[in-house]
């Protein structure tokens, strides 16, 4: 795939961004992704028992989860948090055609293999969990947490109206105001918080994957990535045997309560949700509070 014609946003644009002075990784070396960068951060002890394996959404990256890995970290944890192509540090493919669900999942799949992840927490949201979910069927071994978070798995039928809305939204906007989102999303974030999340897309020719993501949802019939969802949704409620914990921001109208009162039924053990009653859609803004309460929860 080393002729995919990428952007890559300027180190520059990463300076100086408040809550977040973790030290950039990158491997473009992946089976299939040759000479694609992915960056990821890795904080904490390499060699800890338990590695929290943190996957951001649509239009996010891995700021989302400045506020989590501390925790995670401080705990004795190693924190592994990539950005995915086309969003954060990592390179943007200009061709939106690029962009499909087995792209994606293709890469997070290489990226776990090649950094050898085991005794996996899970920790995932939105398109981080509409990807994320599927992969443990595969790789069960790996994992044995899930913090899930405002996220779901479709099969092909629709989601929610909120979803709906959003993805018509999103359609008529191709030079989407990523920082602008977030401030509606999460009222009290900073203007210097929401210009973080902008940081990666200078101009709307690095945007095709916030373009692109709302219309690979699996909403319809004979989507790419429906076949793999029906596998993940038997095997978290027949063959997960790990632990899980949820979190759900109350306010967001996309992915918000009665999304997650679906997919909790579709995961084995789930015990009752931590409740974010202030929490819109990137419910990680809130994720001190999360991460502390799953680690009690994990024993951990």
């Amino acid at each position: 795939m080393s002729t995919i014609e990428a952007l890559r946003t300027p180190d520059d644009r990463f300076a100086n961004l408040p809550g977040y002075a973790f030290a950039p990784h990158y491997r473009d070396d992946l089976p299939r992704y040759e000479g694609l960068r992915v960056h990821y951060l890795d904080e904490g002890p390499r060699d800890a028992a338990v590695t929290f394996l943190c996957l951001h959404g649509q239009p996010a990256w891995s700021y989302l989860y400045r506020k989590m890995i501390p925790v995670f970290a401080a705990a004795g944890h190693r924190v592994i948090a990539p950005d995915l192509l086309g969003f954060g540090r990592s390179d943007k493919p200009v061709d939106e055609a690029v962009y499909t669900f087995d792209f994606h999942r293709g890469m997070l799949r290489a990226f776990i293999a090649a950094l050898d992840l085991r005794n996996i927490a899970l920790v995932c949201q939105d398109w981080g969990g509409i990807l994320g979910l599927t992969i443990p069927p595969e790789m069960p071994d790996r994992f044995t947490r899930l913090l899930v978070m405002n996220t779901t798995i479709p099969v092909g039928e629709p989601v929610s109206e909120g979803f709906d809305r959003w993805r018509t939204f999103n359609r008529g906007q191709p030079d989407l105001d990523v920082g602008g989102l977030f401030r509606r999303s999460q009222p009290d974030l900073s203007a210097e918080e929401a210009q973080a999340y902008a940081a990666p897309f200078p101009d709307a020719r690095f945007k095709a994957g916030v373009r692109r993501f709302p219309e690979l949802v699996m909403t319809d019939p004979g989507m790419d990535g429906i076949a793999e969802a029906k596998r993940a949704l038997e095997f978290w409620r027949v063959e997960w045997s790990g632990t899980t914990f949820m979190a759900i921001g109350m306010i967001d109208p996309v992915l918000g309560p009665d999304v997650m009162a679906r997919l909790r039924t579709a995961i084995r053990g789930c015990p009752p949700p931590l409740q974010i009653a202030d929490g819109g859609h990137f419910v990680q803004e809130k994720g001190t509070a999360i991460a502390r309460a799953a680690l009690t929860a994990f024993g951990l």
